[in-house]
């Protein structure tokens, strides 16, 4: 028997919409048997990003309530391209392109859903593997028939795109059929009775529940999750570099960890219910502390711990800990050079040359003008003698200071510091 879920999706806020209300309520309730659920991902790049962690934490949440979970990687859907959300068509992807973004993705999944599990381990399927072997007159045959174009010209997605000055092509029109036939083969295949998608996925799910509905008179289910967004209406999980990826390749732990610990004051809260494991309990008390200290961020580096664990472990979590110390002022006894890159991706940087190491011109009172960290000479002399300069985060009281090789942090490196936060590396070559 699988635990009532509803409950903590609904004190979550994770809840925007349910298809079939009162047969999901049936099917959820306390002590009712095991649901088997799907949640699709278009490959559209060889990482997820954080958009799409609401979705696969919603399969996480089922299947340890003990349901079984599908993810299904659109190797079909993804060469069309879903217009729901999209002011204009997408660039269309090849099959190889697909594929290898699909292999891309795969660790991602292992490392969120259990596929091992000996009571209900989770499916990975690709849809290609269902939707390439079907002919275009057996396919408009077969599942076409079953909807109505007025009903298609109906759909949210379809009517924001009739009305732009783009259009809709005939392929984005017909990705809806395509994601339908998806939730039916899973239903004759598996058994699966309910999807979950974002809200902008409510006409896709439904016009599979409608397909299941005429072809087997069986009543599916729908549940949409709220879209995330920013305070000013943009996406959650974008910064000005682009999208925050799950891939550490694609977007450092480091990077993850910090967007996290720098989200909106007014937002982490609801991050924290939809992100984490976390007990409500424990999410209210956290709540609590915001409101009272907000200037302490206990919330924000509770929500980065959590979510940089869920996705990326223990270990590489530490390190990213660990280097985002080193701008607060830590030492950096002990920290590796991989460490050391990512947080000096974050500092303004410079270069000089090698030769100048242990002339006049490498004292620390020219390196703190070189690099604007102090206007002149007189003032770098009197932020020196005032304690607030730092060297490779020590404290630096000379004034008559020249930096040689020794003080080269991996061969090559001096960071300096002016009063809490003001950095600037200088990297010495040649």
């Amino acid at each position: 028997m699988a635990s009532s879920i509803l409950p903590d999706l609904q004190e979550r806020g994770l809840i925007a919409d349910m298809a079939n209300r009162e047969e999901l309520e049936r099917l959820l309730a306390p002590g009712a048997a095991p649901v088997t659920l799907y949640v699709g991902f278009d490959p559209t790049a060889d990482s997820l990003h954080l958009g799409h962690l609401i979705g696969l934490l919603i399969l996480r949440r089922f299947q340890q309530a003990g349901h079984r979970p599908i993810a299904v990687a659109g190797g079909a859907t993804g060469m069309i391209g879903d217009p729901s959300g999209k002011s204009a068509e997408r660039n269309l992807l090849s099959p190889e392109i697909l594929e290898a973004n699909i292999a891309g993705i795969q660790g991602q999944l292992r490392r969120l859903l259990d596929f091992d599990s000996k009571t209900n381990p989770a499916l990975r399927l690709n849809n290609a593997d269902w939707v390439r072997p079907v002919g275009i007159l057996n396919f408009l045959r077969d599942i076409g028939k079953h909807f109505s174009v007025n009903a298609l010209l109906a759909k949210d997605s379809v009517k924001s795109r009739l009305g732009s000055e783009s259009g809709i092509s005939f392929t984005e029109f017909s990705y809806s059929l395509l994601q339908a036939f998806d939730f039916l083969h899973l239903y004759e295949k598996h058994g699966c009775l309910l999807q979950a998608g974002g809200a902008d996925q409510w006409g896709n799910i439904t016009a599979g529940i409608d397909l299941i509905r005429r072809k087997h008179e069986k009543v599916a289910c729908g549940l949409t999750t709220p879209l995330l967004t920013k305070t000013d209406g943009t996406k959650f999980g974008k910064t000005e570099g682009g999208a925050v990826w799950l891939s550490p390749e694609k977007t450092g732990v480091y990077r993850f960890y910090q967007f996290l610990i720098q989200v909106e004051d007014a937002q982490v809260i609801q991050l924290l219910k939809f992100f984490t494991f976390l007990p409500m309990e424990d999410i209210i008390a956290l709540e609590a502390q915001h409101l009272a200290a907000p200037e302490r961020r206990d919330a924000h580096r509770k929500l980065a711990l959590e979510l940089t664990r869920l996705v990326h472990g223990e270990t590489a979590t530490a390190d990213a800990i660990r280097a985002s110390e080193i701008l607060f002022g830590g030492s950096l006894e002990g920290i590796t050079e991989a460490q050391f890159d990512e947080v000096i991706a974050e500092v303004p940087n410079s270069t000089q040359p090698r030769s100048l190491l242990g002339q006049p011109g490498a004292t620390l009172i020219e390196l703190l003008v070189a690099t604007k960290l102090s206007p002149s000479k007189g003032q770098a002399r009197k932020d020196i003698e005032a304690g607030g300069v730092y060297l490779n985060n020590v404290r630096a009281a000379d004034t008559k200071l020249i930096v040689g090789p020794e003080q080269l942090l991996f061969g090559k490196f001096v960071l300096l510091r002016k009063g809490k936060r003001n950095y600037a590396l200088i990297r010495f070559e040649g």
